[in-house]
């Protein structure tokens, strides 16, 4: 198996390549494997090289690149993980990984469960495309080991839940077998939550550099400092990702809509069709909540994920204005200041 191969390259990838990118070219198949800070690695089939970013390139493209090492395109994404980057006021997405088939939450199992963090990663995870899993960590650490799992498989709602332990093997056959050949696994979770040393594991190779978790806690320093594919053995790679405190969302609506589900179809049951969900008569979800039919805690969630996104839609809607204002202002300047030089050159004749 070449380099290209190790990182998932198939016969319907190299398929792609040939309608999107067709003869004559110079230009060979690659797989980004690394991107960060302007250096980008790629997977070829001259093996891993180092290219010319260039265009805007993330873990996990696949990109057609010339000898020299400039990229002269990427193929369409089939799927891509995005959140809204940090502190951004002017709302901009932050891509994190693309061409991505399953998505693993990760939940150390070492620490209480946090109902609303999981949530709000499988949003995100059903938003990218991918096809979402949930990995508890850890089980060799766990007291509450049957609780926490029956809690997680609750609250993942129809999602698979793969139990693990690095420390000491167990699970990893059968998260190995879900992965498949060719496939692309991305790891999503916090700092400590085990991710580089469930790669480990799963290579049997210590890859990834792996941290002390703090047990007061629970937490663990940021020991991945990049996204980056990590081949093992069959075609099929795992995407390690440094540790996420927060996960603010972006465009996801529709994975709104798969993890909860349950609470939207509550709302063609109220009284009015324009129900605010407030106190209010007839409401069926307050209905619902009074009742114990619905967790106060997981509406309440919903509500604040609803208006961040409602919240996030505004910010786009005013910078999107502000950017056609300035550039209207510049085709009037930019016309005012052609209409003075042909006055000017018309004097001088």
């Amino acid at each position: 198996m070449n380099t290209l191969e190790q990182y998932g390259f198939t016969d319907r990838i190299g398929g792609l390549f040939s309608f999107h990118f067709p003869a004559p070219t110079v230009a060979e198949p690659a797989r980004i494997i690394r991107a960060d800070r302007g250096r980008v690695l790629a997977a070829s089939r001259r093996g891993i090289v180092h290219i010319d970013g260039g265009i805007s390139l993330v873990t996990g493209d696949w990109a057609a690149i010339k000898p020299a090492g400039s990229v002269l395109g990427c193929l369409p994404r089939s799927s891509l993980l995005q959140r809204k980057r940090a502190y951004d006021p002017l709302s901009e997405a932050q891509i994190l990984g693309a061409n991505i088939d399953l998505l693993g939450v990760v939940v150390p199992l070492d620490r209480p469960l946090s109902a609303n963090r999981l949530e709000r990663t499988l949003v995100a995870a059903w938003d990218s495309g991918a096809i979402p899993l949930v990995i508890l960590t850890k089980a060799d650490l766990s007291t509450r080991f049957d609780d926490v799992v029956a809690e997680t498989v609750h609250r993942a709602r129809g999602v698979e839940v793969y139990t693990t332990s690095a420390e000491d093997l167990d699970g990893l056959e059968n998260l190995r077998g879900r992965i498949g050949a060719a496939q692309t696994l991305a790891l999503l979770g916090p700092s400590g939550a085990g991710k580089s040393s469930l790669i480990n594991a799963l290579v049997g190779d210590s890859r990834q550099h792996t941290g002390k978790v703090r047990a007061g806690d629970g937490k663990g320093r940021h020991t991945t400092t990049a996204r980056e594919l990590v081949p093992l053995g069959d075609g099929s790679v795992v995407m390690d990702t440094p540790g996420l405190r927060g996960f603010a969302l972006w465009d996801a609506e529709t994975g709104l809509s798969e993890v909860f589900g349950d609470i939207e179809e509550l709302f063609d049951e109220c009284r009015f069709r324009d129900c605010a969900h407030d106190p209010e008569p007839g409401c069926a979800v307050q209905a619902a909540v009074e009742s114990g039919r619905l967790e106060e805690r997981r509406w309440l969630s919903y509500r604040k994920m609803e208006r961040e996104l409602v919240s996030l839609h505004r910010r786009r809607e005013v910078a999107d204005q502000r950017h056609h204002t300035r550039s209207f202002q510049r085709v009037a300047r930019d016309a005012v200041m052609a209409k003075d030089h042909r006055n000017r050159f018309g004097k001088g004749r």
